[in-house]
């Protein structure tokens, strides 16, 4: 069929075909570990890209990664695989690998992955640190300041000193934004170490991923696979589901709207679905909802990929068309409670029960209903799923870093970059506040110099004048004194003159 990808053929001989016009109504790969969830996946990689579909998926346990090899007759399965082509009547089956894409949060076994702080939004950004409502709320308060004072949030370090910032202030920054508390801002910051530690300090940075960079085919018209080297992230399940919901997100709202193509403009697979839906709240619930019913008239397809259908709400899981079942376990009365839940998901086929099939399916078996050209599920047939063109199991290092070197995304992505963002800019206003302290303070210190010195000026002309009158006075006694020396001298000459005279006189009178 060539608007559709051969799935593999039921018990009954029926050919089913997921149809490229229909695939952006979203889809559910679910079973148990070990029945074929991750070939099922590399299947539908294999035929998107085929048809011209760019596909995203994660690649948790690394055998996805396969699909960039082309399969071998040496290997060990290939005599099972060509018997499973010919059970099925697949016809001429030839290996081929996929024109693929390596990408990787860390910038180990991919393409670095990024986004900036201010992207991701404060949403996401609690939802990443489990933060709770009055911390959500400050977070929100720190974006809002940012926006209002020009300031790019671009990687950890700009957020967490604008919290530093908001902090220092938290009495103007409550008059004009709402209650802030050191406290809270404290509990933020901690969570921030703790992404720090997870790695999230190399996700959050630039260059930022752009989504054309995904949405690329090859010289042939082969939609790129781009697979996202999951197996360390999974182990971050907080950083690794908030991720993809950011990037969903980012494609729910930079595409147009395309209504109704002939095939979607990207299909997007989700493994380990149930890590974005566990302690998820309610409002983050409705949001994924609203993507999932949405995206899909921009082009886009979303494919869940999970252990039990029961791992997606309702709310979602009914807007999953096309589904593709693989065995199920049922050890438990819960167990047993989501295979009938599961069942009755499908559109009842009379030649078997599909609660016991759920049970029975082998490796490579699946329970598969899609939409018909009227959009309408078919009936669930009991379907033997085909061999992939691409290789069974992981490709090797050496051929991963070989296919990352020859990408064209290399030179881009390979180096960060740190442009001038809120750090810097909080730094620079710090250091302005700093240099205006410091010279306010030396410019007190001057004037409190210069007082001292007219204070010092003072005092001695003070006690200059002091001595002047104290001189000043000595030297009007001393002149009264020697007035009075002199009258008393020139007396006592003329007493002595007169008394002379008289002798004299007397001595002539006498003779």
């Amino acid at each position: 069929m060539k608007n559709g990808i051969f799935l593999g053929t039921d018990s009954e001989d029926k050919k089913h075909h997921l149809l490229l016009p229909l695939a952006n109504r979203h889809g559910l790969i679910a079973g148990a570990t070990g029945t074929g969830k991750t070939v099922t996946l590399q299947i539908l990689c294999e035929g998107f890209s085929k048809a011209g579909v760019p596909v995203f998926a994660a690649d948790v346990k690394g055998d996805l990664s396969g699909v960039s090899q082309a399969g071998s007759v040496d290997h060990k399965l290939h005599d099972k695989l060509l018997q499973r082509a010919m059970q099925i009547g697949l016809g001429e089956y030839n290996y081929a690998a996929m024109p693929t894409v390596f990408w990787d949060l860390y910038g180990k076994k991919g393409h670095p992955v990024r986004t900036t702080i201010a992207e991701m939004g404060p949403t996401l950004l609690s939802r990443l640190m489990g933060l709770n409502d009055t911390q959500e709320g400050i977070l929100t308060i720190a974006f809002e300041l940012a926006d209002d004072e020009g300031m790019l949030l671009l990687d950890m370090k700009d957020l967490r000193a604008l919290l530093n910032y908001i902090s220092d202030n938290k009495a103007e920054m409550s008059r004009e934004y709402g209650n802030v508390t050191s406290q809270s801002v404290a509990a933020i910051q901690r969570q921030l170490l703790k992404l720090e530690r997870a790695g999230a300090d190399e996700f959050f940075a630039e260059p930022a991923l752009e989504l054309v960079d995904l949405m690329t085919v090859d010289e042939n018209g082969h939609g790129k696979v781009n697979i996202l080297a999951a197996d360390d992230l999974i182990n971050s399940p907080a950083l690794y589901s908030t991720f993809l919901l950011w990037l969903l997100s980012e494609l729910f709202e930079e595409l147009p709207e395309v209504g109704n193509p002939d095939k979607p403009k990207m299909v997007f697979f989700f493994d380990e679905a149930h890590l974005l839906f566990d302690d998820a709240p309610k409002a983050l619930i409705q949001k994924i909802e609203q993507v999932a019913r949405l995206i899909r008239s921009k082009g886009v397809g979303i494919y869940f990929v999970t252990q039990n259908p029961a791992d997606i709400p309702d709310s979602v899981l009914g807007q999953l068309g096309n589904r593709i079942q693989h065995a199920l376990r049922a050890y438990t009365p819960k167990e047993q409670k989501s295979i009938r839940a599961a069942a009755s998901s499908f559109r009842e086929n009379p030649a078997f029960d599909t609660e016991e099939v759920i049970t029975d399916l082998g490796v490579g078996e699946a329970l598969v209903s899609v939409l018909d050209l009227k959009g309408v599920p078919s009936v669930v047939g009991r379907t033997m799923m085909r061999p992939p063109a691409s290789r069974l199991g992981p490709a090797t290092d050496p051929e991963r870093q070989s296919i990352i070197a020859a990408s064209n995304l290399k030179n881009k992505y390979t180096e960060t970059i740190d442009r001038e963002s809120a750090y810097e800019q909080l730094d620079t206003k710090s250091e302005k506040r700093e240099k205006a302290e410091r010279e306010a303070e030396e410019t007190e210190a001057k004037e409190e110099a210069a007082e001292e010195k007219r204070e010092a000026r003072e005092e001695r002309s003070s006690k200059s004048a002091s001595s002047t009158r104290k001189r000043s006075r000595s030297r009007k006694k001393d002149s009264v004194i020697m007035r009075e020396v002199k009258r008393e001298g020139r007396l006592m000459l003329r007493r002595a003159g007169r008394n002379a005279l008289r002798g004299l006189l007397g001595s002539m009178m006498r003779r």
